[in-house]
Formats: C-alpha cells, structure tokens, sequence
C-alpha cells in the first residue's frame, strides 16, 4: 500500500460545471503535474517567429529551391571561374573570328576570336558583383533614410518626401547617359554608384512606410512609456519587424540592377573593354547576329537566366514572409 497520505483537499477536482468530483491520490497528482509541463503527452513548445516560419515555408517552395541553387550557382563561378573554365576571357584569335562550337570550345569564337565560354563564365563576376554591391549599397541607404522619415515625421518626412520626388522624376536609362558618359573610369564603382544613387528613393519610401506602421503598434508603445530612448525604440523595437519588406523589394530589385548594368554596358558607358561583362559582349556581338548567332545567344541567355532567378527568388521570399499570402 502506498506511504502517501490521502488529503482530500488536494483530491477535489472541478467538473467544469462548478461542482468537484473526488479522485483518488495518483489521479489528483496527476492533473496537477500536467498544467506545469512535468507531466502530460507533449511539453510545450516555444513559439515560432516571423523568421522561422518564413524558413519553414521557403524550404518547402519548389521556387525558392530552384532559384536558390541557380544563384549558388552563379556565386561560385563568380568567386573561382577557373573551376569551370582554364581560359582567359582576354585571350583572342582573330583567325577563329565567327566560327560555331568546337572541342574544347563549346559556344563557339565571338567576333573578335574570343572564346564565348570562357567570357560567358568571366562576366558573371561582374554582374553578380554589381547587383550585390549596389543592392547592399540602395538597402542600407534607403533604409536608413526612410527609417528615419518614418519614425520622427514632420520636416525631416516632408524634406525626403521631396527629394525622393526629385530622384523618381529622373530617367534612369537617360540619367546613366548623361552621367556616366563622363567617367572614364573601367571599373564597376561608376556604375554601382550611379545605381545607389538612383535606386535608394524606392527602399526609402517602403522602410518609411513599414517603419510607420510598425511605430503605431501596443508594444512600442509600452516601450515608450517605461522610458525607451528614440534610438532602443528604432532599432530593437521597430527596425527588426519593420526590414522584411525591405529584403523582398531588395531581393527582387537585384535582378533588375544586373539588367541595368547590362543596359548600361550594352549603350557604351557602362562598363568599358577591357573588362568583361554580358553587356559587352552583348553589344560587340550584334553587328554579327547573322552569321555568329552564338555570340549573342549565350551571353543573353545567361543574364536572362541571372536576372529571372533573382526575380524569382524574391517573389519566394515575399510569399513566406507576408502574413496576408498564408
């Protein structure tokens, strides 16, 4: 027989229509052991975040996958092109001018002689370079800028509300025209800096926005009344759930400033040869697109493919993370 003592105080249950019910000694432990999670089928779980059901989701979206392994992908020959290739995307023949796909050279001679593989592979540096650079370079601007309209309003709102109208008002194609055909510099910080200057308004005016809605929320303002300053208000408060639509514009933006770039290079004051970029080798190949039609396929298909896989990729992030898309 057990040593425990039965105390009928703690073997009275409540029936859920206000009555009691007696148990037995086991029993009553029992159903006090369970609300504290020491006893019972399952102990409770700690609550999912935004992020980790947004992980869960993307995981499991064929999309995200895709896009995801291409752009891996596209990052590794990025940072080692020899693993793919042990040419040089400067090294030309002029005797093998137009010719198609040969051993060892599978898409063929562009018109200068030059192997298409080989700079196919090379000018994904460049533009995968230009798009993360310039994308950090717009996100941390934007951001920054837009954060701060939104959290403190009035003149400084109204003054960046202005200039981003100035900023929207400027053609981009027409503007690189105009400002970059004065740069004579060969490397991709022209380029990424036109771009930063151009393409911050658009994450301002969504970090402001977001920043807006998440100020009027009942926990930043309880932390506002215990005291927080403007500045533990701003970032641990509301800049951790104000940035995912922030990620999704800038994801999907990437893309569009590797086709910017390519546009660029492509009307002559982009990039300049000798370096090695799509767009380049886009436009040197157009003259010959009867008779080397292979010259421009490749180099066009990759950045098609470049600029599609970061598109997708960003609608995938903006479906895990928007809570309206569940």
């Amino acid at each position: 027989m057990s040593d425990q003592q039965y105390e009928p105080e703690r073997a009275l249950a409540g029936t859920g229509t206000g009555g009691t019910m007696d148990l037995g000694v086991g029993e009553a432990e029992a159903l006090e052991r369970v609300p504290d999670g020491t006893a019972g089928t399952e102990p409770r779980g700690k609550p999912r975040s935004l992020w980790s059901d947004a992980w869960r989701d993307l995981r499991r979206n064929p999309v995200f996958l895709v896009s995801a392994l291409v752009i891996c992908f596209l990052v590794l020959i990025s940072l080692w092109p020899s693993a793919i290739t042990s040419g040089s995307p400067l090294k030309c023949d002029l005797a093998k001018a137009q010719e198609g796909p040969q051993p060892g050279h599978p898409f063929g001679f562009d018109g200068q002689g030059c192997d298409v593989y080989t700079r196919t592979v090379y000018g994904a540096r460049t533009s995968v370079a230009v798009g993360v650079l310039a994308t950090l370079g717009v996100a941390v601007l934007g951001s920054v800028l837009g954060a701060l309209a939104g959290f403190f309003g009035g003149v400084w709102d109204s003054v960046l509300s202005r200039v981003t109208d100035v900023f929207f008002a400027i053609p981009v194609v027409l503007g690189g025209l105009v400002l970059l055909s004065v740069i004579t510099s060969n490397t991709v910080w022209p380029v990424i800096g036109f771009i930063v200057l151009l393409g911050w308004p658009q994450i301002s005016r969504i970090a402001r926005g977001s920043v807006i809605t998440v100020r009027q929320n009942d926990y930043v303002q309880a932390a506002r009344a215990l005291g927080a300053s403007p500045s533990r208000l701003l970032l641990r408060h509301i800049a951790p759930n104000a940035v995912a639509p922030v990620i999704v514009v800038a994801t999907i933006a990437l893309g569009t400033y590797i086709a910017l770039e390519a546009t660029l290079s492509y009307l002559g004051v982009g990039l300049k040869p000798p370096s090695v970029s799509w767009g380049i080798d886009i436009s040197a190949a157009s003259p010959y697109i009867r008779n080397a039609p292979h010259a421009l396929l490749w180099p066009s298909g990759a950045l098609a493919i470049t600029v599609l896989a970061f598109i997708m990729l960003g609608d995938a992030v903006r479906d895990a993370l928007d809570p309206k898309l569940r």
